[in-house]
Parts: structure tokens; C-alpha cells; sequence
């Protein structure tokens, strides 16, 4: 599953929003790993990282392929790399919409500053 640059993906954040697989990402990063061999690294059966995979591969952020009677996973750099640029973007918009309501915080104090002193005149 490829998403369009730019856009967001939500089946792919919602399967980066859970911490367990954010780690087997992080474990995976590293080097390949089969459910057994990643299980052994978190605090999880080896079944729950199976399915967590599960959820990494149809995303396309994992790649498995069969070895013997497990599946040998590892990262998809393709696909890491749209999930980067979308953190990318997001990131962007909400520093501008920070900026945006700042300068409106900014406008407003300035319009405060400016009763309080007419007050005072008066």
C-alpha cells in the first residue's frame, strides 16, 4: 500500500501509533527479524508480535518473506520514507497554524495594551 506524497495515510499512522510496533520498527531498523527472534526483545507473546507484523506488513512498512516455518521481516525503506515525509508535512502545517494563532495571541494583547492605556488617559 503506497500512499500519495503529501497525503496522509491513516491505516499507516494508526499502525505507527501503537508503541509495540514503533519498537519492532525500531528493532527492525537494525537488522531482519522473524516473530521468535523479536518476541524475545519485547514484552509481548510471540503470537502478539506475529500480529502486530501483521498489521506493519499490510501497511507496507515491513516486508516478510517465508524462511523455513516463520517469515523473516524487515523494513520497507520506500515506504518508511513516505511515512517520514507525511510526519514531514504534518509537522509543517501545524508549525504554521502555531505561528497563525500566535500572531493572533500577539494581536490581541497588543489590543489589550492599547485599552489599558486609553483607560488609564481616561
Amino acid at each position: 500500500m503506497s500512499a500519495v506524497l503529501g497525503a496522509v495515510d491513516d491505516d499507516l499512522w494508526s499502525a505507527i501509533g501503537d508503541p509495540t510496533r514503533r519498537r519492532l520498527l525500531d528493532l527492525l531498523l537494525v537488522g531482519e527479524g522473524t516473530a521468535t527472534s523479536l518476541s524475545a526483545e519485547l514484552p509481548v507473546t510471540r503470537q502478539a508480535v506475529a500480529k502486530h507484523l501483521g498489521v506493519l506488513d499490510r501497511v507496507g512498512l515491513v516486508r516478510g518473506t517465508p524462511e523455513g516455518r516463520e517469515r523473516k521481516y524487515r523494513v520497507d525503506g520506500v515506504q518508511l520514507a513516505v511515512a517520514v515525509a507525511q510526519l514531514e508535512s504534518v509537522g509543517s502545517a501545524w508549525d504554521a497554524r502555531l505561528r497563525r494563532i500566535k500572531r493572533i495571541a500577539e494581536a490581541v494583547q497588543r489590543a489589550q495594551d492599547s485599552q489599558d492605556v486609553q483607560d488609564e488617559k481616561e
